[in-house]
């Protein structure tokens, strides 16, 4: 079966994320990938500037996780991991627990980011349940993104986010503006909800799928006193932010601020399998802990740290330790910053701002140009499209060299010019 004639016979049958279905065009058919570029049917190269949803850190198919992965394959694809153990898994919440110093030292594995917000939720929520004084109030902030689960979607903004069609459903959330210098509204508006808040959370330093809005390190600083003077948990979500795509290893090092749970996901496997991971503290663990049954943590995916997924990790791990990435991820955002600064006062530019590996055009609603734009400039390139504004953004795998990354800023350059 040719690939023309797989997509046109099968499309019918299959429900496309993020997609109204009577007026999107059909999807570009991918027939492989190749550092950091797809491969279309026609045999057309596009230059990925997403990353694939900002997981192909290392580019596509990289050499050393294949083989940790085909090794892996030849041993123990999958277990169940309840009351069974494998090397892969064990090894990694070791070495995850070392990348925060130890005091995140206790992982529970998923297969996706908007489970382990889940499960961060369920462990800041029932710790405090387990103590006998249960807060049941969470508090997130206007512009947030956490997931598309129903528990995640409440931490989303409730009037400019995707999720707006379940605002009051789901989990108890109070949304309140980031804080801001010279402004105390955020600290009072905690004040008044502090004594039931079971955790705050916060994408640090960047709010990805909201906007590509950034803030600064005070913020989280702020955050975390609100937090300790409440004694509330912190929870930061670093699934986008994590692994460089901000500049240090994670946000959360260049605040700072260490939170009390932190979630990672998408780059934690350099694209290629399902995982993500909720990280807490000694004392959210310990409240679990008794003699008895009732206070355990009562949640187990299916695939939850599949092994082959786990060898993933330890591969794209690897990768990130053997090569300078925050170096890497300063000449890209320096590439970025200087070639697209000078988009600022075009007609339907609203703001352009870079942080790390991340780059943001922001425009007037409705005036960015659609992906297949972009795509006739050798570029994949898929802008957010808000309520109050459009972004079209760059966030590529953070292996890429200038020749690639100029097809996607030449891209953008142009079509944010029209």
């Amino acid at each position: 079966m040719s690939t023309a004639q797989w997509l046109h016979e099968s499309e019918a049958y299959v429900w496309r994320p993020y997609c109204q279905h009577r007026t999107a065009p059909p999807p570009l058919a991918v027939t492989a990938t190749r550092g950091c570029r797809l491969v279309l049917a026609d045999g057309t190269e596009l230059v990925d500037g997403i990353a694939s949803w900002w997981t192909a850190a290392h580019g596509y198919a990289h050499p050393h996780i294949r083989a940790r992965v085909a090794e892996q394959l030849e041993t123990m694809p999958h277990i169940a991991f309840g009351g069974l153990a494998h090397e892969a898994g064990y090894t990694l919440a070791k070495r995850l627990a070392a990348l925060f110093d130890g005091r995140l030292s206790h992982v529970f594995f998923t297969e996706s980011g908007s489970v382990a917000v889940e499960v961060a939720l369920k462990m800041a929520l029932q710790s405090f349940y387990n103590a006998g004084h249960p807060r049941r109030t969470v508090l997130a902030f206007g512009g947030a993104y956490h997931g598309d689960t129903f528990a995640a979607m409440s931490l989303c903004d409730p009037v400019d986010g995707m999720h707006n069609a379940f605002t009051g459903n789901g989990v108890r959330v109070v949304h309140v503006p980031l804080p801001v210098p010279g402004d105390e509204a955020f600290e009072n508006a905690f004040a008044e909800i502090g004594r039931d808040t079971a955790c705050v959370v916060v994408e640090p330093l960047v709010q990805c799928a909201g906007g590509m809005r950034v803030h600064d390190g005070a913020v989280l600083r702020r955050i975390r006193r609100a937090c300790d003077a409440h004694g509330t948990l912190l929870v930061f979500d670093e699934i986008a932010t994590g692994f460089f795509r901000t500049g240090k290893r994670f946000a959360l090092d260049e605040a700072g601020v260490m939170p009390d749970i932190v979630v990672i996901g998408k780059a934690l496997t350099g694209g290629t399998l399902p995982l993500a991971a909720a990280i807490a503290n000694d004392a959210v663990f310990d409240a679990f802990l008794d003699a008895g049954t009732g206070r355990e943590l009562q949640h187990g995916p299916t695939y939850m740290a599949n092994a082959l997924a786990c060898a993933a990790a330890h591969a794209s791990l690897d990768l990130f330790e053997q090569g300078d990435y925050e170096a890497r991820v300063q000449r890209l955002g320096n590439a970025m910053r200087t070639r697209l600064a000078p988009l600022r006062g075009r007609p339907n530019v609203v703001d352009v701002r870079v942080k790390g590996a991340i780059a943001a055009v922001e425009m007037k609603p409705g005036t960015a140009r659609p992906s297949t734009e972009f795509v006739a400039r050798g570029a994949f390139v898929r802008p957010l499209r808000l309520r109050r504004a459009d972004v079209v953004y760059l966030m590529p795998p953070l292996v890429i060299e200038e020749e690639d990354l100029g097809v996607l800023l030449d891209a953008v350059d142009a079509e944010c010019r029209r």
